[in-house]
């Protein structure tokens, strides 16, 4: 080993907090990936926390601080002072690695070993996945390393993936990597419902901008532009099932609707809307659902008696075939981008109901007469997910399509992209059953802790490093990784650079 590699020394420690004495000159950071060599194996260390170490007793060394800085020795130093006075990093063993396999660490480095900065040849066991998903590159503390990160696209997506971070960590950023990387792969389907209508790309660069998109990506928007589908959903497609766990209903209204729909069936909206009178049914309830209609679907009687939409996406004519059309898509390894922008947050949440639950509904099917093998993994993009699957929510409204997804999309092939800024607001239960966390920066304590307790690998010593991740940086926690294995994520207009320059770097031209 050059001495130019060393950057410490075990010093002492126990299995999951090693000393390390930092050489002088070097810089050990938070989150560093180290390496121990050891007779036919690596140990991975990462580090969880810095300290300063002295041989010098404290007392000494406040004293000799304080005349310095009262000036009355400018010149008083220690002889030799790189010797008494250091930094002493923290860290645990997270892997370790002998030839081509990868292992839990079940013993110590010996005392005083070397420790040295992780390269890229000491990483060589990441390889590509089938059915790859790009995350980023490895990166040691705030260093990236030349080392790609894929996840089996085809295990991860059937167990659900959450990505938990405050404003401003990059949490959309990372998801239009992962889908950009994947657009030229029929074998995964994805339902992006979209909020802030950023996945495309209209006003930017977007998924729009992928050279697989043509043949691979959809759009639907309530303000379309030439070459986007209309978004219209037809009143006759919506079922009282799909309204389950997103708008709450009284049991007097629940009757009612119960009614309306066995009486008038796929017309139950409209007669509600109309004013239709039904036995059993009281006036005042009637118009309690006339109202909640309004405020969900933003669906009125004109003067002259005609059915009305407020946002133009629900209709008593138009698209009747939109809910099967995406469902086909998706069926068909396509990526669906939804523009919910315009809409309430209650009618979003809705027609995601309606398409996720006839997905569900067909994949059940396909398993139960033994065609679902043949079927493309279909996962579900859903922004600010407490909306739907946070406790709250879930005691006060009841269990809806996407907290079914989350506790048995596996056995479907269908999962869940949870997005989320508040995941200590999700049952534990639920987030047991996400088996992917892609963790991004969160300075809030009961975030850390919620995001630590659930996450694959053991997290326990790293709240401080969770709380200093940059923009762009992650710890990716998943089953399918042998360590929490830290991540620098691109800038995704860097990396539709990147990834377009390489396409075109492989094209052979013949003339």
């Amino acid at each position: 080993m050059e001495e130019l590699e060393i950057v410490g020394q075990v010093v002492g420690g126990k299995t999951a907090e090693l000393l390390i004495r930092e050489k002088s000159g070097k810089k050990i950071e938070l989150g560093d990936l180290l390496i121990a060599e050891e007779e036919g194996a690596l140990l991975i260390l990462q580090v969880y926390d810095l300290a300063y170490g002295s041989q010098v007793p404290q007392s000494t060394r406040e004293l000799l601080a304080g005349l310095k800085l009262e000036g009355y020795g400018t010149e008083l130093t220690f002889l030799e002072p790189e010797l008494r006075n250091y930094v002493i990093a923290k860290a645990k063993a997270v892997a370790r690695i002998e030839g081509k396999d990868v292992k839990v660490p079940k013993t110590l480095p010996r005392f005083f070993s070397y420790i040295r900065y992780i390269t890229e040849k000491d990483l060589e066991f990441f390889t590509k996945p089938p059915n790859p998903v790009y995350v980023g590159k490895v990166r040691s503390g705030s260093k990236k390393l030349d080392v790609d990160v894929y996840l089996n696209g085809v295990d991860v997506f059937t167990h659900h993936v959450v990505i938990p971070a405050t404003t401003g960590r990059g949490k959309s950023n990372l998801v239009k990597v992962m889908l950009w990387s994947i657009l030229d792969q029929p074998n995964f389907g994805v339902l992006i419902l979209d909020p802030h209508d950023e996945y495309y790309g209209r006003h930017g660069k977007g998924l729009k901008d992928s050279p697989y998109a043509k043949d691979s990506l959809i759009y639907y928007s309530s303000t379309p532009f030439p070459g986007t589908n209309t978004l219209i959903v037809n009143l006759r497609s919506i079922l009282p099932s799909h309204f389950q766990g997103i708008v709450e209903f009284t049991d007097a209204q629940l009757d009612a609707i119960r009614s309306y729909y066995n009486r008038f069936e796929d017309e139950w909206i409209e007669n509600i809307v109309r004013g239709t009178e039904v036995d059993g049914v009281a006036p005042r309830t009637l118009e309690v659902l006339q109202r909640k209609f309004y405020n969900v679907l933003g669906v009125y009687l004109d003067d002259d008696g005609n059915l009305q939409c407020r946002s133009k996406v629900f209709s008593d004519t138009a698209g009747q075939t939109t809910t099967k059309d995406i469902v086909n898509a998706l069926e068909k390894g396509k990526k669906v981008i939804v523009d919910t922008s315009r809409l309430l947050d209650q009618a979003e949440l809705l027609i995601g109901s309606i398409i996720v639950s006839e997905i569900f509904y067909r994949y059940q099917i396909y398993k139960s007469e033994g065609k679902l093998e043949d079927k493309p993994v279909v996962s579900i993009v859903i922004e600010e997910a407490p909306r739907v699957l946070g406790t709250d929510v879930l005691a006060s409204l009841g269990e809806n399509i996407y907290s079914t997804v989350a506790r048995e999309g596996r056995k479907f092939k269908i999962g869940l992209i949870a997005i989320t800024q508040l995941i200590s607001l999700i049952p534990r239960q639920i987030l047991a059953n996400m088996n992917t966390k892609i963790i991004l920066g969160n300075e809030m304590a009961v975030e850390r802790k919620a995001i630590i307790d659930s996450a694959a690998q053991d997290l326990s010593e790293d709240d401080r490093t969770i709380a200093s991740l940059d923009r762009g940086e992650a710890i990716l926690s998943s089953s399918f990784t042998k360590f929490a294995v830290p991540v620098q994520i691109p800038l995704f207009e860097d990396y539709i650079k990147a990834t377009i320059k390489a396409e075109k770097d492989k094209t052979i031209f013949v003339g």
